[in-house]
């Protein structure tokens, strides 16, 4: 008897022992994904600049995921996004692998696609351009700041998010996209674009001396990269041996890029004073000031329009609230949310809105924009034409420059 209760014991010690072995892998699968998705949550509960988490309960939205079956990791990133949404923020987002690797490579100043800069319009929720780069096959084909990306390839991008659409229209040289196109109140039309190198070249400058009283250095800029404050730096150096007495900076379409690029071309033209202050979710303010001898103190005005966004702002807001500059144009944007980009354990990224800018006059960027001191509306004109005797806006700038404004009146 006590032989057959050995064996018995025995099979049923072999049975769980199996037991727990076929069950360990997908029990230590289920913990990894898990894992992964309360890291998510945990950047976001204590990095996210609303710390009310768009009116919800934070910690309850984690509960409710982690009794769901995160079976595999598709099915983890797709709960992460689904938490992501819940806050109604576009900026706010996850980078899975590709994407993430992606992002880092395309701040090296070259990209192969069509040359858009892209963002969820605040309004409808749809996916639009904020400026298209210059030289690139949008520019050229003509997409415009405020136009709807309706459809990508005949697939709508209603439920496309911005790193998925950005995605579909990168692509190798040579290779072609269709793209839906919408401007206000017109029908979409349909354009075909051959993708391209992108170079990001940020730095345009030249003397006008032909048509003024004054020589005038027409500086353009159209992305704030890493090099973008030594390019503006050296171009205003050489201006200056040229004989420029007075400047005119363009940052029309231009969409942004670092922050840090934009403080120190503010400190270029600024002696002293706040460049802007950042606001996070305790309502703590920081701020970034300009320090040390300007390149120049010659006059300056600034041109603006709608596909000006982000550090365009930042400095166009700097230079208007501290007396250094008159702006022309368009009111701005509207983009003054600060991203950070957090590294997750399996490769992916979280890209987190962490704080908010204000200019040095405490004005909210964010979906008001920057409006300039004179407002000149400009019908579409390619880069080539730009500071030329057909582009208004840069003309309105010299008047003001060389003291033959005849402006109607300065904007309300």
């Amino acid at each position: 008897m006590p032989k057959r209760s050995f064996w018995v014991g025995l099979i049923i010690l072999c049975q769980i022992v199996l037991l727990w072995v076929g069950w360990t892998p997908s029990a230590s699968a289920s913990t990894q994904e898990q894992q992964l998705f309360s890291e998510a949550w945990r950047i976001v509960s204590q990095a996210y600049v609303d710390d009310s988490f768009n009116e919800q309960n934070w910690w309850l939205v984690r509960q409710k995921t982690l009794k769901k079956d995160l079976e595999n990791r598709d099915a983890t990133y797709k709960a992460i996004e689904g938490m992501l949404a819940t806050l109604d923020d576009p900026y706010t987002r996850l980078l899975k692998p590709s994407q993430y690797r992606s992002l880092k490579v395309n701040t090296s100043g070259e990209l192969s696609g069509v040359g858009l800069q892209i963002a969820l319009d605040d309004e409808t929720g749809q996916l639009a351009v904020v400026a298209p780069i210059a030289g690139s096959p949008a520019e050229e084909a003509g997409i415009q700041p405020r136009d709807r990306i309706v459809a990508i390839d005949g697939e709508t991008t209603a439920a496309l998010t911005l790193d998925e659409a950005a995605a579909r229209m990168r692509g190798p040289v040579g290779t072609s996209v269709t793209l839906s196109i919408q401007s206000k109140d017109e029908e979409p039309r349909v354009i075909e674009l051959v993708r391209d190198r992108i170079a990001l070249n940020p730095v345009y400058a030249a003397l006008d001396s032909e048509s003024n009283n004054i020589p005038i250095g027409y500086i353009r800029l159209t992305q704030f990269s890493a090099n973008a404050p030594t390019e503006i730096e050296a171009a205003i150096n050489r201006l200056e041996k040229e004989g420029a007495n007075a400047y005119i900076l363009d940052l029309r379409n231009n969409p942004g890029g670092l922050l840090q690029a934009g403080l120190e071309i503010a400190r270029l033209w600024l002696d002293r004073g706040t460049i802007v202050y950042t606001v996070n979710r305790n309502g703590m303010m920081g701020s970034f000031d300009a320090f040390g001898q300007a390149v120049t103190e010659s006059p300056l005005v600034v041109l603006v329009n709608q596909g000006s966004a982000s550090a365009s702002e930042i400095l166009a807001g700097a230079l208007q609230d501290n007396g250094r500059a008159e702006l022309v144009g368009e009111r701005t944007f509207g983009k003054g949310l600060i991203q950070s980009l957090f590294d997750l354990s399996d490769g992916s990224g979280l890209a987190v809105t962490v704080a908010k800018y204000e200019t040095p006059n405490h004005r909210d960027i964010n979906k008001l924009g920057i409006t300039p001191d004179w407002e000149v509306s400009l019908d579409p004109i390619p880069v080539t034409r730009a500071g030329t005797a057909s582009d208004r806006q840069y003309q309105a700038a010299v008047e003001l420059l060389t003291g033959n404004s005849v402006l109607a009146a300065k904007a309300a």
